[in-house]
């Protein structure tokens, strides 16, 4: 389905969570100056602040220009990625827009790789996150360079999964979370879409979570 803006004053939302925090962000007309952000760390009050948050992060003239929301969908902390979903899924529902989703992995890859200097074409690094009680969960990444060498876009090639153990990856490197590189990833990868004509609709969206709650 193509995808159009809706006005010349269009917003793109996005919304993040990781293992103790939650953030939103929002890019006017595809303007990273324009870029706004808010964070918090959470314990067990995400659900009493969240909307509290959003509303009065996102004023009601911006809520009305939204057109695009991008949201992370884990992994991380399993209820933050259930309720942002949510916020997002309903928001996307309501306003009748494009939802995107990326993994929290995917969104941290491009830094991760030029931390590293992973600047060869086509290679290829695995992101892990050891769990508490059993074995690991890891998303397969690949690096592709343009031909001017100005630009890295990363290929999510396997989804995080849960794997018991490492032994038969080859390059990897722990999940590093990041509120503000995460929630400008989120933006970036939209706008992307945006360019495309990408229109995703909010009823396929749904955390990434690979075991349950309590592990």
């Amino acid at each position: 389905m193509p995808y159009e803006f809706k006005n010349d004053n269009n917003i793109t939302l996005a919304i993040h969570s990781t293992e103790n925090s939650f953030g939103f962000a929002y890019r006017k007309n595809n303007n990273d100056l324009s870029d706004n952000f808010f964070t918090r760390k959470f314990d067990n009050d995400l659900c009493n602040n969240l909307i509290v948050d959003f509303t009065n992060f996102i004023k009601k003239e911006n809520l009305k220009k939204i057109n695009k929301i991008s949201v992370s969908i884990g992994p991380s902390n399993f209820n933050a990625s259930r309720q942002i979903i949510v916020l997002a899924r309903t928001l996307a529902q309501q306003m009748n827009c494009s939802l995107d989703s990326f993994s929290s992995f995917k969104l941290m890859a491009k830094r991760i790789a030029i931390k590293n200097n992973i600047y060869s074409n086509k290679n290829s690094f695995w992101i892990f996150k050891k769990l508490k009680r059993r074995g690991y969960i890891a998303g397969k990444y690949e690096v592709y360079i343009s031909e001017s060498l100005k630009n890295i876009t990363i290929n999510e090639k396997i989804v995080p999964k849960i794997f018991e153990d490492l032994k038969s990856i080859e390059s990897s490197y722990q999940a590093e979370y990041s509120d503000i590189d995460d929630l400008k990833e989120l933006l970036n990868l939209s706008n992307k879409n945006s360019q495309h004509s990408i229109f995703n609709t909010w009823d396929k969206v749904l955390p990434l979570y690979p075991i349950s709650p309590i592990n």
